[in-house]
C-alpha cells in the first residue's frame, strides 16, 4: 500500500504579514492587528509583539498594557483575501489536492509524487515559489498525515520547514506540550493538566480506554493523535460563493414587527450556518416580492463579519432603502455573499469581548439543543423601522 504524504502550509502571522507588504514602515516592530477600542480582541499580532506575551483572541486593552509601544493596525479583509487567492492559485497549480482549511493555511496530499520527483524536494520548491511570487513567509510540514503535518509546520515556525519520516511520528511527538496537539483547546487542557498530564509521551503511555473514560469520544481522537495516527483525507477545496433564506408568507403582509422578527430570524440562522462553517461575509442582499409578484433586492458591501447584531442592522438598513412602494410583502429573503473561508469566528476588527461571549454562548446552545432553541430578541436590535 503507497505511503500518505501530507503537506500542511501556513502562512506565518498572516495578518501582520500583508500589512507589512503594504507598509514597508511596519517591519521589525511589534504590530497589532484588530480594532482600536478597549473592548476590542487582537486578531493577529507580530512576534516581536509575542514576546511580550500577546496574543490573538486577547483583548485590545490588555494587549496595549503588556506592549504599550505596539503598533494597531485595523485589519483590512479585502487585501487579506486578494493574498489568501494568490497563495492558493499558486498551489493549486502544482498540486493534484488542495484543502483550504482556513484563509492562510492548506492540505496538501502529495502520496506518490516520490515515483517522479521527490515529496520533499517538491514541497520546498513550492515554498520558495510562493515565497518568491508573493513576498508572504510561509512554513510547511511534511509527513504522513494531516495532525502530525500541521504540528511539524508549528514546530518549523517562523518561515521554516519540517519533515518528520513515516514510523517517528511518536518520537516527534513525544516531548512537546499537549497544547499542540488539535482539538485540545482551554478547558480539554485544564482538564489533562488536572490529571497531572503536560506532555504528549504521557498521552502515548495511557491506555485508549482510561481516554475514554475521561473524556469520552474526544478522549479516543486525542489519544489517536498523541499517537500520530491520523487516516482524515485531504479534501479538495470548493468555495461556497453564497447561502440565503426566504419566507414565503400565507398571507400578504405589512406588518413591520412580524417582518423585522422574520428578518432577525433569518439572519441569526444564517450567521450560524457562517460560524459552523468558518466563513465570513462581505455581502449582503435583501429580497422583496411584492403582493403583485413584482420583486426588487437591494444589496450592499460590508467590512466581513459572521455578528449576527452586526448583519441584523445591515438588513435593516437595507429594508428601509428597499420598501418604497407601501404594498403588501409576499416573501422576504436575505443572502449572504462574497463569503471567504477563515477559522474566525468574530467580526475581527470590530467586535466586542461581551458580544463574542454572548456569540459564542449562544452557538454552543443552538449546538447542544437545536437552532431553533435560542436567538436574539427582536428587541435587541435597537435600529427601529420608521413608516
Amino acid at each position: 500500500m503507497e505511503l500518505r504524504q501530507i503537506v500542511h502550509c501556513d502562512l506565518d502571522t498572516f495578518f501582520v504579514s500583508v500589512e507589512r507588504l503594504l507598509n514597508r514602515d511596519l517591519i521589525g516592530k511589534p504590530v497589532l492587528v484588530g480594532g482600536f477600542s478597549d473592548r476590542a480582541v487582537v486578531a493577529s499580532c507580530s512576534y516581536e509583539a509575542r514576546s511580550f506575551g500577546v496574543h490573538s483572541a486577547m483583548p485590545m486593552r490588555l494587549a496595549r498594557q503588556i506592549c504599550p509601544q505596539a503598533i494597531i493596525v485595523r485589519g483590512d479583509h479585502d487585501q487579506y483575501s486578494r493574498f489568501s487567492r494568490m497563495v492558493t492559485e499558486i498551489i493549486e497549480e502544482r498540486t493534484p489536492t488542495v484543502e483550504k482549511a482556513s484563509i492562510d493555511e492548506h492540505y496538501l496530499d502529495i502520496s506518490g509524487m516520490d515515483k517522479f520527483f521527490g515529496c520533499w524536494k517538491w514541497a520546498q520548491e513550492l515554498r520558495q515559489k510562493i515565497i518568491h511570487e508573493t513576498h508572504l513567509p510561509i512554513s510547511f510540514g511534511l509527513s504522513a498525515n494531516k495532525t502530525v503535518s500541521k504540528i511539524a509546520t508549528g514546530e518549523a515556525k517562523p518561515c521554516n520547514e519540517r519533515r518528520i519520516h513515516t514510523g517517528t511520528e511518536k518520537l516527534f511527538l513525544a516531548p512537546l506540550s499537549i497544547r499542540k496537539i488539535p482539538m485540545v483547546g482551554a478547558k480539554t487542557y485544564m482538564q489533562l493538566r488536572n490529571m497531572g498530564i503536560s506532555k504528549i509521551q504521557t498521552l502515548q503511555e495511557m491506555e485508549a480506554a482510561t481516554m475514554q473514560r475521561v473524556l469520552g469520544q474526544n478522549g479516543i481522537a486525542i489519544w489517536k493523535k498523541a499517537n500520530g495516527i491520523d487516516n482524515t483525507p485531504v479534501l479538495a477545496y470548493s468555495e461556497q460563493k453564497s447561502m440565503s433564506k426566504e419566507q414565503t408568507f400565507e398571507t400578504d403582509t405589512i406588518d413591520m414587527e412580524l417582518l423585522k422578527r422574520v428578518l432577525a430570524q433569518m439572519v441569526d440562522e444564517l450567521s450560524f450556518d457562517l460560524r459552523k462553517e468558518n466563513k465570513v461575509t462581505g455581502c449582503i442582499t435583501l429580497k422583496i416580492r411584492y403582493s403583485n409578484f413584482e420583486t426588487f433586492t437591494k444589496q450592499m458591501k460590508i467590512n466581513y463579519t459572521c455578528s449576527e447584531k452586526t448583519l441584523a442592522e445591515k438588513a435593516l438598513d437595507l429594508f428601509e432603502k428597499l420598501y418604497t412602494k407601501r404594498m403588501l410583502i409576499r416573501l422576504i429573503g436575505i443572502k449572504f455573499s462574497d463569503l471567504v473561508a477563515g477559522a474566525y469566528q468574530i467580526d475581527l476588527f470590530n467586535d466586542v469581548q461581551e458580544d463574542l461571549n454572548l456569540m459564542q454562548t449562544m452557538d454552543r446552545i443552538r449546538i447542544r439543543f437545536g437552532q431553533d432553541k435560542v436567538m436574539r430578541a427582536g428587541c435587541f436590535y435597537p435600529k427601529k423601522i420608521k413608516f
